[in-house]
């Protein structure tokens, strides 16, 4: 995904149509076939709310995932509840991180891929029955921290 300097239309349009077309499609061509109190969970991402620079399209593919998600939670009302979930850093690879990476966290460390995937089942379930139309950011408290340079051992680096 590239950033306003050098993204292309195309490239834009392709971010745009992986991270919102095709959310949007799915969920219609779904429609027919799910059952009372189904649910729909999308994944969107923490720069839905936050960026850095040259991220423009993968973060407007997020935000747009991020909007669909409570249209559809209008349209879709009383058959099926949709919601989404704004992963932050997520390692994949289970490493447990120490230092900087894990202090700068407010949860003190890196997320795992179960942090998210025990959001999915619960919002799946019908202890989630009153949720629809949110957009849930699992990211340790990141988005709720400011961080500078020096602050929990973490250092600027141009």
């Amino acid at each position: 995904m590239r950033g306003i300097d050098e993204c292309t239309y195309e490239e834009f349009q392709y971010a745009l149509s992986v991270g919102v077309t095709a959310p949007f499609y799915l969920s219609k061509l779904f429609v027919p076939y799910f059952n009372e109190g189904g649910s729909i969970i999308n994944i969107s991402s923490s720069r839905d709310r936050m960026s850095q620079p040259q991220t423009e399209s993968y973060t407007a593919a997020k935000g747009g995932i991020a909007a669909l998600t409570h249209a559809l939670a209008v349209s879709l009302a009383g058959k099926v509840r949709v919601n989404s979930i704004s992963p932050g850093w997520i390692d994949t690879s289970f490493k447990n991180h120490e230092g900087p990476d894990a202090v700068q966290q407010p949860v003190h460390r890196v997320g795992n891929p179960l942090d998210i995937a025990n959001m999915v089942l619960f919002l799946c379930s019908d202890r989630a029955g009153f949720i629809t139309g949110e957009n849930i950011c699992i990211d340790g408290g990141m988005t709720r921290l400011m961080i500078y340079h020096g602050d929990h051992g973490w250092e600027l680096k141009a």
